[in-house]
């Protein structure tokens, strides 16, 4: 019995060295959120067992759970580069039609005029009429026309800590062309992440609620800038310590195991 228990300790160190060597990988990956490995014990007994003597037969991996508190913001000085300072997310359209969330607000714009991020996901916003107000509740691509209806070219864009985006031109007009939309989740630790710093919905996140930025809850957006990952390394090398002693402890529980079977076999009668 105790060979099992000690080897599940041994899995589970593995585990919990594992999430914490992908926080590290990430400390600078902008928009990553880090992980936290849960333990849940496990114990064997059925109705006739004496509850003082029911034994404990080690431990599983209950959860990885993430973390969404906020990240250090940089600033880059960038128009298209936002970060959100609410528990918001940007929504965007993957080449697949798939719908992905990110806090990881590097775009640029591309040949046609849409604003993606660097894999081509084009971020999604609501209609705005001249003065900058939503018309429509459904989402769309962000477009930036090449010119503007006097025949002037484009020349500039910028973002509004509101999410207005308002692309100017070298006639010295301002036109906006769309305000980003935000998402949030009723349980975000329900997030499925598939990578980039993107995320899906799943059941257990619940579906997203969209929102204008500086609205409660979805945070104001911060043109020029950038959320760092929220690993504190210092904070992930404690824990690769107390994770390596626990990957120790279970180790040497095996080879006290071996030691004691090994003397029960050698027993002479």
């Amino acid at each position: 019995m105790s060979f099992y228990t000690s080897l599940n300790g041994l899995k589970n160190a593995q585990s919990s060295l594992g999430t914490i060597a992908h926080n590290i990988a990430n400390s600078e990956t902008y928009g990553f959120k880090r992980g936290r490995t849960e333990f849940a014990e496990i114990v064997a007994g059925s109705a006739l067992s004496n509850p003082r003597t029911i034994q404990g037969i080690g431990s599983s991996v209950e959860a990885i759970t993430q973390n969404f508190s906020l990240g250090p913001i940089e600033q880059t000085g960038s128009a298209l580069d936002m970060a959100i300072t609410g528990d918001g997310f940007f929504t965007m359209r993957g080449e697949n039609g798939g719908t992905l969330y990110t806090r990881a607000g590097s775009f640029t714009i591309n040949e046609s005029g849409g604003i993606v991020d660097n894999d081509g996901n084009r971020l999604q916003a609501y209609a705005v009429d001249a003065n900058g107000e939503p018309t429509s509740n459904a989402l769309q691509d962000v477009q930036i026309p090449v010119t503007n209806a006097a025949g002037a070219e484009y020349a500039g864009v910028t973002v509004g800590s509101d999410g207005v985006i308002r692309a100017s031109y070298a006639d010295g007009s301002n036109e906006p062309v769309g305000m980003v939309a935000l998402a949030t989740f009723m349980a975000p630790n329900g997030l499925k992440p598939v990578g980039s710093s993107n995320w899906e919905s799943t059941g257990f996140s619940g579906a997203a609620s969209y929102g204008e930025p500086g609205n409660g809850q979805y945070g104001a957006l911060l043109s020029g800038s950038l959320e760092r990952s929220n690993v504190d390394i210092a904070e992930e090398l404690v824990g690769l310590i107390t994770a390596q002693r626990n990957f120790q402890a279970n180790a040497k529980a095996i080879d006290t195991a071996t030691q004691i079977s090994q003397t029960v076999m050698n027993l002479r009668t």
